[in-house]
């Protein structure tokens, strides 16, 4: 983009970027936390995808990190190869092989997946999100974000967590999450409707400010609360500039023929391709302006990062529909949002650590709970129910199956769903029958006019039309329509 372009939005993106980097610290250091990795490698992940990819990239809104969903490979990947530079080099044959995705123009598929799906996998996480965050607005937080997983990094499930929450909680949390929480709704239905200023100033940054100075406010005695040490935000604190880039690791190039590093390297490729089409996909339908994402552009910028990421110790990264959706409810208009986003990870992660501890989780907890309230606004379920069954069943399976498992088994459970109604509609328009007519000799003529696709899939049901025909008929089988007819025998 021209420089003018890039800019010209700024009063918009700049807010915005503020507010999904609020978003963003917690989650990178969560994802890492989760994934059994420095927790440094969690910022730097979102700095490189924020500034490299939010760079490269042609998409207009969306956001890219490290991801909850590989939070569980990366784990296991780590307990694999058995050190930390080892599993650096499968992140950048990773995105190696992301670009040559990319090159070969295998964008395409994200096109495969039914838009009941993708509403559904929004909404899912927007419940899930909400979930995750209720016990960190209520003080108690174990299990530091989670990742998208109904089971939790310490062991039980979500539901546990929330009831652990009710007999652990903290009053001044509480009171930080519900003042949040009435701000934001206040500034979502009435500020942001009257003076300019509203609009220029996010509800999110006022939540974070006002955070901070009440969490100041208990340390300080002046009201009879207080918070935990983890009940903020948890970022490493270098003691100088050389402190601070020697948080950066180099992947291990001994390791390139090792068989499981390359394993690993195609797993994480897939999975994060996965993960970043689908959640383009879910952006651009998010777009007000509808703008449609390149997504043989994204997959290269995305290959880009991983590789960056991996040269210098930061975790996975794809697009990631939290901090997407973020950025859209918090005003973006164009990528400077992501960008700005990694830029300020940066300088805030060499500058103002200890400031940023100060941010408690349950002023997070109140931006993310909002956010995760309109994804999964009750209207949508009445209008998927609307549409009808085809639609709805995959919807609602896959928001159940992302609340029960996690996001990838949550979507391939709506993926089953959707393609039991493709085959169903398939089986149930295999041909479609004239009107009989009897001829002079008192034999009926039955016509049968075959589908443009016959396969097995429409086997049973044209075998059961000709059951049905009387004996001593004649039967007249017309494919004049049909482009393909596969062996049926």
């Amino acid at each position: 983009m021209e420089a003018k372009t890039l800019f010209e939005e700024l009063k918009s993106d700049l807010p915005a970027s503020i507010g999904v980097f609020f978003v963003a610290v917690p989650l990178c250091l969560g994802i890492a936390l989760a994934s059994g990795a420095p927790l440094f490698a969690g910022i730097i992940g979102g700095i490189v995808g924020g500034i490299v990819v939010g760079t490269a990239s042609g998409s207009s809104l969306g956001v890219t990190g490290c991801a909850a969903g590989l939070a569980v490979i990366v784990l296991t990947a780590i307990e694999t190869l058995g050190s930390w530079p080892v599993f650096l080099l499968a992140v950048v044959l990773a995105g190696i092989i992301q670009l040559i995705m990319g090159f070969a123009k295998a964008g395409f598929i994200a096109y495969f997946f039914p838009s009941s799906v993708i509403k559904g996998m929004l909404t899912g996480i927007g419940l899930l999100i909400i979930l995750k965050q209720i016990p960190h607005a209520l003080g108690y937080a174990k299990d530091t974000q989670g990742g998208l997983s109904h089971f939790q990094t310490e062991g039980g499930d979500t539901l546990l967590a929330i009831a652990g929450a009710f007999d652990a909680f903290t009053p001044g949390a509480i009171l930080i999450a519900v003042i949040s929480i009435a701000i934001l709704i206040l500034w979502d239905i009435v500020l942001i409707n009257g003076h300019k200023l509203f609009q220029f100033i996010q509800g999110p940054i006022v939540v974070v400010v006002l955070g901070m100075v009440l969490n100041t406010l208990y340390q300080n005695g002046l009201l009879n609360f207080s918070l935990a040490a983890d009940q903020v935000v948890r970022i490493p604190v270098p003691e100088n500039l050389t402190g601070f880039f020697g948080q950066f690791t180099f992947p291990d190039f001994s390791a390139i023929t090792n068989f499981e590093v390359w394993k690993t390297a195609f797993v994480l490729a897939i999975v994060a391709s996965l993960e970043t089409l689908l959640c383009v996909e879910a952006v651009d339908k998010l777009d007000p302006y509808k703008r449609i994402t390149p997504t043989n552009r994204e997959l290269k910028a995305q290959g880009l990062g991983n590789i960056v990421s991996g040269l210098i110790g930061g975790l996975p990264v794809a697009q990631v529909i939290v901090r997407s959706t973020a950025n859209i409810t918090f005003g973006a208009k164009t990528k400077l949002s992501a960008i700005l986003y990694g830029v300020f990870l940066l300088i805030s992660a060499m500058t103002i650590p200890e400031l940023l501890n100060r941010v408690p989780l349950a002023s997070l907890a109140a931006i993310l709970i909002m956010v995760g309230y309109k994804l999964a606004k009750p209207a949508l379920f009445k209008q998927m129910y609307l549409l009808g069954w085809e639609q709805f069943a995959p919807f609602v399976a896959t928001v159940i199956g992302i609340l029960a498992t996690d996001l990838l088994k949550g979507i391939t459970i709506g993926m089953v769903f959707g393609i039991f109604f493709t085959l169903r509609h398939s089986y149930l328009n295999a041909y479609y029958m004239k009107d009989a007519i009897t001829t002079e000799d008192g034999r009926e003529v039955h016509h049968i006019v075959l589908a443009e696709e016959v396969s097995f899939f429409n086997k049973a049901s044209i075998i059961q039309a000709l059951d049905a025909i009387p004996s001593n008929s004649k039967v007249i089988i017309d494919c004049s329509n049909s482009k393909s007819i596969r062996h049926l025998s």
